[in-house]
């Protein structure tokens, strides 16, 4: 049986091309797969599972029709979406996963992440993470109306935005410290993310001397990118859009 993969596709209205490709994909390819695995940055931001937001209601739409036709379905929280919670989990029937999580993939551990986590040479962004991901930072937000939680957003985007502008690529770039730390914490081999925008299979030894790899998911800004792992095992796939 296969699994897929997506991440990163930061579906917005301004670029509807995005979402549309999704739909196309959740009606198309992703029908005849086991399990879709959605590891964080569906959207662009999101500002809360009571946004009216048409474009999105489409997608979760779209999501909810895969489900319901046998499909098992997860999500991971990204650092756009991490505002979603379970009333969207209801409406598309995903199940939301901690981040990092460990499932067994075709008889393999791999330890799933968004894998912002991991870049922990950027200390101004995980000091933004902490925050932003603290139940009473979240729940402050959320007491706020539509319109405030939106012009928040705005700001923030613009804001990440700016401070992207001015970091090198290295330090974007997840540690490689920090990756053989959490996969000697969680007893495996393979971890599996996005966040990065960098796809690629990277391979490695560890220092207990395992052979280790990192699969690495690709954005959706200019075509799809779908991870797959099948009984030959992982490889990543580009949808032309």
């Amino acid at each position: 049986m296969t699994d897929l993969f997506i991440s990163d596709l930061h579906i917005d209205e301004s670029a509807p091309e995005i979402g549309q490709q999704l739909i196309e994909f959740l009606k198309g390819p992703a029908r005849s797969c086991r399990t879709l695995y959605v590891l964080g940055d569906l959207f662009e931001a999101w500002i809360g599972d009571d946004d009216p937001n048409p474009h999105f209601s489409d997608i979760q739409d779209a999501l909810a029709a895969l489900t319901h036709s046998g499909v098992r379905g997860y999500f991971m929280h990204g650092n756009r979406d991490f505002l979603i919670g379970e009333a969207f989990a209801a409406r598309t029937g995903l199940e939301i996963l901690t981040d990092p999580v460990v499932h067994t993939i075709n008889d393999t551990p791999v330890l799933l992440s968004h894998g912002d986590l991991y870049c922990t040479d950027d200390n101004e962004y995980q000091a933004v993470r902490r925050t932003v991901r603290s139940v009473e930072w979240q729940a402050q937000v959320l007491a706020l109306p539509l319109e405030a939680r939106r012009q928040l957003a705005g700001q923030a985007r613009a804001e990440s935005t700016d401070a992207n502008a001015k970091k090198s690529e290295d330090i974007m770039d997840v540690n490689q410290a920090a990756i053989d730390a959490a996969l000697a914490e969680h007893n495996v081999t393979k971890i599996l993310h996005g966040h990065t925008h960098r796809p690629a299979v990277h391979e490695w030894q560890l220092p207990s001397g395992l052979k280790a790899r990192r699969m690495v998911l690709g954005d959706w800004y200019t075509q799809g990118s779908v991870g797959v792992w099948d009984e030959t095992g992982f490889r990543l796939e580009t949808l032309a859009r």
